[in-house]
């Protein structure tokens, strides 16, 4: 008995020790569907931040200017798709955030008008309301970079998620939406509505990292193996969901979509180098545009940039 009941003592000083020893971050992720913002809950979903001793609990939002602003205040550790103007202007503000990561190079989001709508190409769009997601996100980026590519002014009007901008468009409450695969590539392909922009036109945008992980920088002063862990899980997950047939009815499921828009969201739009969290590219153009769309009133130093961008986080 003597002998089972230290059997037992050590398995409950053992289960604390794997307790004390598992983190959990707060992840915040905009536009819920989109194939870059799968990464959190599928890895969660197959183990690759579990293995690690990490949790993760998540919060979606309805874009990276509401993800940015979790992050700032604390009520999350980690922001997934924070527009890298938008960051910017926030730490030249002095919020505490530090990039650990980027989500995406290039920009595969497109827009689109229904069928039957007057507006052929984004210059019919002059004087029109066209769709983003938040204030301060790469959405907002780009339709400013896309009015400015053809010489029109637009209405640029914050319409939240693709889901509720398809909405917003199809009812004519908004007369240019925005979205990014795989959303609204079914009604693409039933010709239900018609692209008339994409983000991937303006040519700075072609080369340049547009949207960051960030965390929140008192949590990673904190707990830095916590994110360390984070961004090791990310990369596991990234692999897989490239090189593993299985990670698309993954995706499929967790997007709600066919295998089919699946597969063609991640080939047709996404290349797996434009997804590599560990490299960020084009940052001084980036930081033309953010002085020139007065996100910031000067560019950031090198020293600022070196504490700011802490990437790759091993």
């Amino acid at each position: 008995m003597r002998k089972i009941g230290l059997i037992a003592l050590a398995a409950s000083v053992l289960g604390g020790s794997f307790a004390q020893a598992q983190d959990t971050l707060k992840v915040a992720i905009g536009q819920r569907g989109v194939y870059e913002n799968s990464i959190s809950e599928i890895g969660q979903d197959q183990g690759f931040f579990k293995k690690r001793g990490l949790n993760l609990e998540l919060l979606y939002t309805q874009g990276s200017g509401e993800s940015q602003q979790a992050v700032i205040s604390g009520a999350v550790d980690v922001g997934i798709g924070i527009g890298t103007l938008g960051t910017f202007s926030a730490f030249a503000k002095g919020a505490p955030v530090r990039v650990i990561g980027a989500t995406m190079k290039g920009a595969y989001e497109f827009w689109y008008v229904p069928a039957d709508s007057p507006i052929k190409t984004f210059k019919d769009a002059a004087g029109k309301t066209v769709a983003f997601s938040t204030n301060g996100s790469s959405t907002n980026l780009m339709v400013l970079g896309l009015a400015k590519l053809n010489g029109v002014q637009v209405q640029p009007t914050a319409t939240g998620s693709p889901v509720a901008t398809l909405t917003q468009a199809m009812s004519k409450q908004i007369d240019v939406g925005w979205t990014a695969a795989p959303i609204g590539i079914a009604q693409l392909n039933a010709g239900q509505i018609r692209i008339v922009a994409r983000g991937s036109d303006v040519p700075e945008f072609a080369n340049q990292t547009v949207r960051f992980i960030l965390a929140n920088a008192d949590a990673l002063k904190k707990n830095p193996a916590a994110f360390s862990k984070y961004m090791a899980g990310y990369r596991e997950t990234l692999e897989w969901m490239y090189s593993d047939p299985a990670s698309l009815k993954a995706y499929a499921a967790w997007a709600k979509v066919s295998e089919d828009v699946a597969k063609r969201t991640r080939d047709d739009f996404i290349p797996k180098a434009n997804a590599n969290p560990d490299v960020i590219a084009g940052m001084d153009q980036a930081m033309t545009d953010a002085v020139a769309l007065k996100f910031i009133a000067a560019p950031l130093s090198q020293e600022q940039l070196k504490e700011l961008l802490q990437v790759p986080l091993k």
